[in-house]
């Protein structure tokens, strides 16, 4: 990249802070979110199974999903699903059934690939194709997105206004953190509207400021491979002292320890997917209990939504 299109960059990112969007009262709910996506598509693997593979591999997403929304209907917990255009094809029942439920269905993309691989051009059909497939099986409008693998890059920052043109009222794709797959780390910790003249706004997975650094805690393999009262510790500390609403996430998968293990995978990638699944129920089941729960569009303030 120039370094004019980096200082532009520089600038754009810098912009987002004057660009926040405004709260009226402390938060009454955090948003919980799930990636809708199955063990065989993950970015760890990627280099591994091809999507032409995909059809080879049990799927277990369905019953893993059906697990997930028993734990929330035990704890009275409504959410937000991101589900990838190609599980909804293949189970247009299950997508109906997590709806049907009280849960909001927001858009992961078709075919699990990272946004800012893909062209301006090649990207909107994605995101188009997946909003289509899900509200024809909803009969409601999809608002949300989020990219694979947080894919948001510095370099990519023109995803937004694609979304934006496709539809979507909301993006929740980036985390102000460092890491080597994904992470805009001088981005905003909370939601923010990255175009200018627009509504449409981000909501970023929530990191906690500590010790003069932006530290994740808002779910994935973070909330598996440290201790749980990390995540607690990060979650009521930014709704207490910066008082805004946490961003959560997980994936079906990770509450499922018997899913068949991928050969060949590097020791960095095991360590990553596998790590703590046998625990993972049971630390979601304390989280769901130790924390008010909502769907992100009735706790953020999406354009057109009534709350």
């Amino acid at each position: 990249m120039s370094s004019v299109s980096t200082l532009d960059t520089t600038r754009k990112i810098a912009d987002w802070a004057t660009r926040p969007v405004r709260k009226n009262a402390p938060p009454r709910a955090n948003a919980i979110t799930v990636d809708i996506e199955d063990y065989f598509q993950v970015e760890a693997f990627n280099g591994l199974i091809t999507r032409d593979q995909w059809d080879g591999f049990e799927c277990r997403v369905e019953r893993n999903v059906d697990r997930i929304l028993e734990l929330f209907a035990s704890a009275d917990v409504k959410g937000t699903f991101f589900t990838l255009g190609w599980i909804a094809r293949r189970y247009p029942a299950l997508v109906r059934r997590i709806a049907d439920g009280g849960h909001e269905i927001a858009s992961h993309g078709s075919m699990h690939f990272r946004a800012a691989d893909q062209t301006p051009a090649v990207f909107a059909n994605d995101v188009r194709e997946a909003k289509a497939v899900l509200e024809d099986i909803v009969g409601t409008e999809v608002k949300g997105y989020r990219a694979p693998s947080f894919s948001i890059t510095r370099e990519s920052l023109w995803i937004f206004d694609v979304l934006n043109q496709a539809g979507y009222r909301y993006s929740s794709s980036t985390y102000p953190i460092a890491h080597d797959l994904y992470g805009i780390p001088e981005a905003p910790r909370f939601a923010f509207y990255p175009i200018g003249d627009s509504e449409f706004i981000e909501i970023p997975v929530t990191a906690v400021r500590f010790l003069n650094r932006n530290w994740p805690c808002g779910g994935g393999g973070y909330f598996r491979l440290l201790p749980y009262g990390w995540s607690k510790f990060g979650l009521r500390r930014v709704n207490r002292r910066d008082e805004e609403p946490c961003m959560f996430y997980f994936h079906p998968w990770e509450i499922d320890p018997g899913q068949p293990r991928v050969e060949g995978a590097p020791i960095k990638s095991r360590l990553r997917h596998y790590t703590n699944l046998g625990s993972m129920e049971r630390r979601l089941k304390k989280l769901l209990h130790a924390f008010a729960w909502g769907r992100i569009d009735m706790i953020y303030p999406i354009a057109g939504v009534t709350q």
